[in-house]
C-alpha cells in the first residue's frame, strides 16, 4: 500500500518532536489522554446546539491497556471520533490542530475549554513507539479509518471496521535499550502513575484494567490473581469545588495525597479567580522546615496546571524567593504555553497571577499574625530567616511587603514581638529602635553596651541570626523610627551631665589614651572615655555603618574581602580599674602595656571575638596574679 509522505516542513517537525521538544517522554500519555478528553468534549460541544443530541456524561471515558505480550499501549476513546478528511487535515499536517480549529467555531462561556491548542500532542507519540496506529469512526458516520505511521516516511489510511464512534490510538511500544527503558511504558504500576501525576482532574473517567488480589475460594491462606476494571484518576479537583463544601480534613488530605510535605499545614489558602486572567490555586503554609530548604538542592515552585492537565511540577516563576515556602498548586486555561505545554509561551499571564499569589500570602500571614499568635510563631521559627533574607536581598526593594511580619527577642518581653509592637511601647523621648547583636539572647543581655539603654528603660530588640543586622540596614527606618545599634559609637541617649565625661577629665586623660591607641595599633580606631558604661570596666562600640557582628558574619564568607569595623575601645573611668590604668601610665609603662592588652582582649571576648594569640593573652593574665 502506497504511503502518504508528510510534507516536508511536517517531516521536520516529526523529527524535531521525536528527538527535542519534549523533556520527559512519559508526556506521551498526558498528550493522548488530553486530546481524547478533547474529543469528547467535541460531543458535549455539540450537543449544546444540537437539539438531535443528548450528553449523558456517565457515557464517556478513555481506556488505556497494555499488552505486554504484543508490546502495545492503547487509549480508547467515547470522543466525537475523525472522518477521513480529518485524519489527514489533522494527523498527516504536523501543528495544524483539529482542536484549534473546533474551539474557534465553537466558543463556550459555560466552563469547559479544549485542552489541545497546538496540534502536536499526538506525535510524542513517536518518542516512545515504533508505529502508532489509529482507528476512528467519527460522529455520524458508518465508516470507520484506520491511520498508520512509522514515522517520518508518511503514513497510511485505509477503511476499516469500528463499532461505535470514538477513537483507537494503538502505540507499538519500542524495545528497551541499555540507555531507555520503554518497558515501563507497558508496565500497570508506572502508567498508573503517570497518570495520577499529569492527568488525575482530566474530567471524564480514565480506566484501566488492574491487577488484584483476593482469598482463593475452597483454600485457606492462598491467594489469587484477578482483572477488575478501575477508575484510575480522581476527576474532579478540590480547587474547582465550593469553599463552603470543604473542610479543613479535605485541605490536609489533599497536601498529604500530593505529598507536598510529611507535616500537617499550618494554614491553607484558596484562590478561585475570574478576572483578566482566570484561575484557581490551592496554597499551604508548612508547619515544618523541609531536611533541604536551606540548601542548593531545595526547589521552590508551584505545580502548574493548564484545565486540570500537569503542565509543570514545580513553577518557580508563581513564587518570590522569600515564600518559597509555600507550597500547592495552580490551575489556569488562559495561558499560553507553546507547542510541548512544558514552556510558557509569555509570561504576562503567569506574571499577573504571581503577583495576586504574592498578596493573598502576605495577607493569610498578617491574618495568622493578628488572630493565631501561637500557630503564627510556629511558623516563623520555621521560617523566619527567610523572611528576613527576602528584606535584605534585592537590595531591600521587598521590605514593604515583609517588614511588618519580622519578629525578634525583646530584651523586656522575654518573647518574640513585632516591629509595631515595639513602637507603640516606646516611651514618647525615646528617638531609636535599640538592637543588639550577639550569638544566645543570654549573652546579650549581659552585654555591657546595653546599661546605659537599659537604664534608660528603653526596650532593646536581640538579633543572634546572621542576616538580622543586614536585613535591618537594608530597611533602615520603621514607621519613621532609626534602628541602632547599641555598639555604635553614638547611641543618641541624652545622659545626666554627672555621668557625661567633662572637658576637664577629657583633658586630663587624652595623654593615657593616646599612649593605649598607640599601644593597640590598628587594632582599634579610637580607645575613649565611655558614656555608656555603668559597671563594666570597658566595651568595643563601632563607628560607621559596619558593626562589629556584622564583621564577623562577612568575616565567615567564602568570599572574604577583610571587611572590618571600626573598632572603637571605651573605658569606664569610673570603674576602680581605671585607677590601675592612670597609676601605670604614670609610673610603669611596661605594665600600661599589660592593663591594655588585657583589657583589649577582655572585649574581644565578650563580643564573641577571637583573640589573637590565645598563649600570651594566657601569659598576660599570669603576670597579673604574681
Amino acid at each position: 500500500m502506497d504511503k502518504t509522505p508528510f510534507k516536508a516542513e511536517s517531516k521536520r517537525m516529526l523529527e524535531m518532536m521525536i528527538h527535542s521538544i519534549y523533556s520527559h517522554r512519559e508526556i506521551f500519555l498526558r498528550e493522548l489522554i488530553s486530546n481524547a478528553s478533547d474529543a469528547i468534549d467535541k460531543i458535549y460541544y455539540k450537543a449544546l446546539t444540537d437539539s438531535t443530541l443528548t450528553f449523558d456524561k456517565d457515557n464517556y471515558y478513555i481506556k488505556v491497556a497494555a499488552d505486554q505480550e504484543n508490546r502495545t499501549l492503547t487509549i480508547v476513546d467515547t470522543g466525537i471520533g475523525m472522518t477521513k478528511e480529518e485524519l489527514e487535515n489533522n494527523l498527516g499536517v504536523i501543528a495544524k490542530s483539529g482542536s484549534l480549529a473546533f474551539k474557534s467555531e465553537n466558543e463556550s462561556k459555560d466552563g469547559h475549554d479544549i485542552i489541545g491548542q497546538f496540534g502536536v500532542g499526538f506525535y510524542s507519540s513517536f518518542m516512545v513507539a515504533d508505529m502508532v496506529t489509529v482507528i476512528s469512526r467519527a460522529l455520524g458516520s458508518d465508516t470507520a479509518y484506520k491511520w498508520e505511521s512509522s514515522g517520518v516516511e508518511g503514513y497510511t489510511i485505509v477503511p476499516t471496521d469500528k463499532d461505535s464512534v470514538g477513537t483507537e490510538i494503538i502505540l507499538t511500544i519500542k524495545e528497551s535499550t541499555e540507555d531507555e527503558n520503554y518497558d515501563e511504558y507497558l508496565d500497570e504500576y508506572q502508567l498508573k502513575s503517570i497518570i495520577k501525576k499529569y492527568s488525575d482532574f482530566i474530567r471524564y473517567p480514565i480506566k484501566m484494567d488492574v491487577t488484584q488480589q483476593r482469598p482463593k475460594e475452597g483454600s485457606e491462606g492462598e491467594y489469587e490473581e484477578y482483572r477488575e476494571e478501575q477508575t484510575i484518576n480522581s476527576m474532579v479537583p478540590i480547587w474547582r469545588k465550593n469553599k463552603n463544601e470543604l473542610t479543613d480534613e479535605d485541605y490536609e488530605n489533599f497536601y498529604n495525597e500530593k505529598r507536598y510535605g510529611f507535616d500537617k499545614p499550618l494554614t491553607h489558602i484558596h484562590i478561585s479567580v475570574d478576572g483578566a486572567v482566570r484561575y484557581n490555586a490551592i496554597l499551604y503554609i508548612p508547619e515544618k522546615t523541609p531536611y533541604d530548604y536551606y540548601t542548593k538542592e531545595y526547589e521552590k515552585g508551584l505545580e502548574l496546571y493548564s484545565n486540570g492537565v500537569l503542565i509543570m511540577s514545580k513553577s518557580p516563576d508563581l513564587l518570590p524567593d522569600y515564600y518559597s515556602f509555600v507550597k500547592g498548586m495552580v490551575d489556569s486555561e488562559d495561558l499560553s504555553l507553546n507547542i510541548s505545554r512544558e514552556i510558557l509561551q509569555q509570561d504576562k499571564q503567569l506574571k499577573l497571577i504571581a503577583k495576586n499569589i504574592k498578596s493573598k500570602i502576605t495577607s493569610q500571614l498578617l491574618r495568622m499574625l493578628k488572630d493565631d499568635r501561637e500557630k503564627y510563631e510556629v511558623f516563623y521559627k520555621s521560617f523566619g530567616t527567610q523572611l528576613k533574607y527576602g528584606v535584605y536581598s534585592d537590595f531591600g526593594s521587598n521590605k514593604d511587603v515583609l517588614q511588618d511580619l519580622l519578629m525578634f527577642y525583646s530584651s523586656k518581653e522575654k518573647t518574640m514581638v513585632t516591629l509595631d509592637e515595639y513602637i507603640a511601647r516606646m516611651p514618647e523621648d525615646q528617638k531609636f529602635i535599640y538592637y543588639a547583636s550577639g550569638e544566645t539572647y543570654e549573652r546579650l543581655d549581659r552585654l555591657p553596651q546595653t546599661e546605659l539603654v537599659s537604664d534608660k528603660g528603653y526596650e532593646i530588640l536581640y538579633f543572634i541570626e546572621d542576616v538580622d543586622e543586614f536585613a535591618i540596614k537594608m530597611l533602615m527606618t520603621y514607621k519613621e523610627k532609626e534602628f541602632k545599634s547599641v555598639s555604635s559609637g553614638d547611641l543618641g541617649i541624652e545622659t545626666d551631665e554627672k555621668q557625661e565625661p567633662t572637658a576637664q577629665e577629657a583633658d586630663e586623660n587624652k595623654a593615657l589614651f593616646d599612649e593605649m591607641n598607640k599601644i593597640l595599633g590598628d587594632k582599634v580606631k579610637e580607645v575613649r572615655i565611655s558614656k555608656r558604661l555603668k559597671n563594666h570596666p570597658v566595651c568595643l562600640t563601632a563607628d560607621g555603618e559596619i558593626t562589629i557582628e556584622m564583621e564577623k558574619v562577612l568575616k565567615a564568607m567564602p568570599n572574604n574581602q577583610n571587611i572590618k569595623a571600626d573598632k572603637v575601645l571605651e573605658i569606664n573611668i569610673n570603674h576602680e580599674v581605671f585607677q590601675s590604668l592612670k597609676a601605670a601610665f604614670e609610673h610603669d609603662k611596661e605594665k600600661l602595656h599589660l592593663y591594655t592588652n588585657l583589657l583589649y582582649n577582655q572585649a574581644l571576648l565578650i563580643e564573641g571575638l577571637p583573640i589573637a594569640d590565645p598563649v600570651d593573652f594566657t601569659n598576660d593574665v599570669c603576670k597579673i596574679m604574681v
